[in-house]
């Protein structure tokens, strides 16, 4: 199989058709040996019933059904884990990424041997003020905190070496980190491809503003996790030391100063009336949680299972 194009999917009944032809056309103009995999996250319109049609027309129409809407990040995942073809592409289902890009997205990971190869979309149609300037905050703070120099993170249209996707584990709202992911898993040969953004054709929009504020948030998890992932003692026995000999060290000066005065016959206030002694008290209990909380993330660690976060209804041609 030379490639594998994954296409996530939430009500896109109208778009699917001809996505499907565009996809067919380009690949049979090319000869390449392929697959489309539809992932169904839950559609509540007829998109699975064009998708069980076209798989009846093209044995090369795959099909998973979710059994209800679990995001676009496990979609992804459940295509990566079915996904046999050398290369990987990967693209949403709204007729704004462009099949024509397929063939230069092969090359780049076959000839040139790129483990991941990102599209940037760097003209968009989509709405200034709700897209493309949020989206412009969002990717210069994900190339700040992940130090990949790519332009577009989120774009849909993404490239990968077969055995990219069978080691980057995606949950929660990760699609939007792939590259980095690939990066901490020792992927380093990423790199980034201008690629053609299409007005949307169909329907609107399944994403608000919201999956920028998201976006954000999973940028610290992920910026976190590519630090201390994997030794979380690391972090919080770190700042749990700190924070408890700051906690020990200032309840040791508090009491001494006390005998000292008490000794010397100097009148002084009761312990418990001086503001310090609540200071390391603090200090030394938040030390302790610390060190718990770094306890309970090795614990989990070592016994985590590899538990999938969405159920699959049904699939087709598998």
């Amino acid at each position: 199989m030379d490639i594998s194009v994954v296409i996530p999917l939430l009500n896109e009944e109208e778009s699917l058709q001809e996505l499907h032809d565009w996809i067919a056309k380009v690949m049979q103009s090319n000869r390449y040996l392929y697959e489309i995999l539809f992932i169904d996250d839950g559609s509540t319109d007829s998109s699975w019933q064009v998708i069980e049609k076209l798989s009846v027309k093209n044995k090369a129409v795959k099909g998973i059904r979710f059994q209800k809407n679990f995001g676009k990040s496990q979609a992804l995942d459940a295509g990566f884990e079915l996904a046999t073809g050398a290369v990987v592409i990967t693209m949403d289902a709204d007729l704004q990424d462009n099949p024509e890009e397929i063939p230069e997205l092969y090359n780049l990971i076959i000839d040139e041997g790129f483990d991941l190869i990102s599209g940037w979309k760097k003209k968009r149609y989509d709405h200034v003020l709700s897209k493309n300037i949020p989206s412009k905050l969002f990717n210069a703070a994900a190339r700040k905190t992940s130090g990949l120099k790519l332009h577009d993170f989120n774009c849909g249209l993404k490239a990968y070496k077969n055995e990219v996707i069978k080691t980057v584990k995606l949950s929660g709202e990760m699609h939007r980190y792939i590259p980095v992911l690939a990066k901490n898993e020792g992927f380093y040969k990423i790199g980034e491809k201008v690629v053609q953004h299409q007005a949307r054709k169909y329907g609107e929009t399944k994403f608000g503003m919201d999956r920028f504020i998201n976006g954000f948030l999973d940028l610290i998890t992920i910026s976190f996790l590519s630090k201390f992932g994997k030794r979380p003692m690391h972090f919080f026995g770190l700042w749990g030391t700190f924070m408890f000999l700051f906690g020990i060290s200032s309840a040791f000066y508090i009491g001494a100063y006390k005998l000292y005065k008490v000794y010397h016959g100097i009148k002084t206030i009761l312990v418990t009336d001086n503001p310090w002694f609540f200071i390391a008290l603090t200090s030394m209990i938040l030390g302790t949680l610390l060190f718990l909380a770094g306890f309970i993330g090795e614990l989990i660690i070592k016994n985590k299972s590899d538990e999938k976060h969405y159920t699959i209804k049904e699939k087709i041609n598998f």
